[in-house]
């Protein structure tokens, strides 16, 4: 390994991939710039906007598993804040995609995950993979942390591999009150993440994590940025279940970081 190879995987340790390969996560402190961080943050707002629109409009307060004023899951909000793409394919995401994808990755997915301030605003365990179908190899989500996150607002809370005992898809259960997907009804509470702002959680899309509901007066802002090691395509193999840009390839990135 060269000496750039080196600092280019200075951040994530041997010991975090060792991690990843046999628990399904690790953790990065304070890991965006303060650049990055306002950047990310900068899309929040614009991403809520954007969800109660298409409730007004459809004359709704629940649209999927978002509620108005409560939780919102505002997906590829890149398409039309194209400066996000500087931290979607940016020498950060590169390191951890190279950790635990490998020397090929792809975008498939990105999302403002925000709570407000509201008891029912809690979200059921289950895999990422569980949204997706089951005939898919394990993505890699980056969970995000836009505010110092705490049990109190919002916490995710992860059951690792050796805590699960389970390490591929299992088949979910829709939840009729709030549409959530549901895979796990036992009692083990999961491992709370609780980090400050700039931190990211990272782990496998077979992982199960549920979070708590925000009991504050603020709002808890995550951003979700997932990538795949190959194109994921839907069930029935017609077409891209989510995105298909190509970030690494043979390690390098190839994905465009220029904001037209």
């Amino acid at each position: 390994m060269t000496s750039t190879e080196e600092s280019r995987t200075a951040l994530v340790t041997p010991q975090m991939r060792e991690q990843y390969e046999n628990d399904g996560y690790f953790i990065l402190e304070r890991a965006l710039s303060d650049e990055q961080l306002e950047l990310l943050r900068g899309g929040a707002q614009y991403s809520m906007d954007k969800l109660d629109a298409a409730m007004e409009e459809a004359g709704t307060d629940r649209i999927g598993i978002n509620a108005r004023g409560k939780r919102y899951f505002s997906h590829m909000i890149y398409r039309d804040r194209p400066e996000l793409r500087q931290f979607l394919f940016s020498e950060l995401m590169r390191e951890i995609c190279r950790a635990t994808l490998g020397e090929e990755a792809y975008l498939f997915w990105e999302q403002y995950v925000i709570k407000a301030g509201d008891p029912d605003t809690a979200f059921a365990w289950h895999q990422d993979s569980g949204y997706v179908h089951e005939d898919h190899a394990p993505y890699l989500t980056c969970w995000i942390a836009l505010d110092d996150v705490t049990e109190e607002n919002g916490s995710v809370y992860l059951r690792p591999y050796s805590r699960s005992g389970i390490r591929s898809y299992v088949k979910h259960i829709p939840d009729p009150r709030v549409n959530d997907l549901v895979c796990y009804f036992g009692d083990d509470p999961g491992m709370p993440v609780t980090v400050p702002a700039g931190s990211i959680a990272v782990f496998s899309s077979v992982v199960m994590h549920r979070s708590g509901p925000n009991l504050t007066d603020r709002l808890r802002r995550v951003y979700l940025a997932q990538y795949s090691k190959e194109v994921i395509m839907t069930k029935d193999g017609s077409k891209p279940w989510g995105e298909f840009e190509q970030f690494l390839a043979g390690g390098e990135v190839v994905g465009r970081i220029d904001v037209d």
